[in-house]
């Protein structure tokens, strides 16, 4: 049976504190060798086998909360007491503001050359709960196979499907009191179809699962 990929948590201050000890110790007139190893990438990190050889020390010992991803019942055993130990420290408030606004301009760069190259398009709206919702809409229902192109057969993926709709109801109730009217009625419009529509693919497929086999084709005579 294969392992269920594990995510590592990397404190992304901490390496970046590495690399300028690093360029301290490596002025820019000294060349680095070329077999240096390349940088871990940003982000979490897909870790398929435990064993494996991380590229760097400060990598391993950065290693800390291991979370397995498709089950909701690992979402909600991060909310128990402990679930965060190992993590690296939260940001301050100055990082985060900094990194705030740093992703802003990015943000407002892009727009400004994809603009540039397609003039008639204009401002892009502000990102809102809604579209957060409209996305966790539009994947579970693909997942349980709307979308498919006339005569192609849908493709299920059922428990995706439950994933996300899952995630869904986390969002629900984590944000309970804390929505406006709009937000909360979408939220539970939304919440609503996409179980109704979960529960008729299930009993069809319970259906199916039920029926028995087709005979065999007798041979010619």
């Amino acid at each position: 049976m294969s392992e269920t990929p594990k995510f590592t948590v990397i404190d992304r201050r901490k390496i970046k504190a590495d690399e300028e000890q690093e360029n301290q110790q490596h002025p820019a007139s000294q060349p680095v060798a070329a077999s240096t190893p390349p940088e871990p990438g940003s982000g979490p990190q897909l870790v398929v086998n435990e064993s494996r050889r991380e590229t760097r020390p400060e990598a391993a010992s950065a290693a800390a909360h291991e979370t397995a991803s498709g089950d909701a019942s690992d979402a909600a055993s991060a909310a128990e007491p402990g679930a965060g130990e190992g993590l690296p420290p939260a940001p301050t408030a100055q990082e985060s503001h900094a990194q705030k606004v740093a992703y802003d301009a990015s943000a407002q760069r892009l727009e400004d050359l994809v603009r540039a190259q397609n003039p008639a398009m204009g401002a892009q709206p502000p990102v809102g709960f809604e579209h957060l919702v409209q996305q966790f809409y539009v994947s579970a229902m693909i997942q349980m196979g709307a979308g498919a192109q006339e005569g192609e057969r849908p493709r299920v993926d059922i428990l995706g499907a439950r994933a996300t709709i899952d995630l869904l109801g986390v969002l629900a109730e984590k944000t309970k009191g804390n929505l406006t009217e709009s937000e909360e009625r979408a939220l539970e419009t939304v919440l609503f179809e996409v179980r109704m529509s979960f529960l008729e693919l299930t009993n069809m497929i319970s259906m199916q699962a039920m029926q028995p086999p087709p005979p065999p084709p007798q041979g010619k005579r």
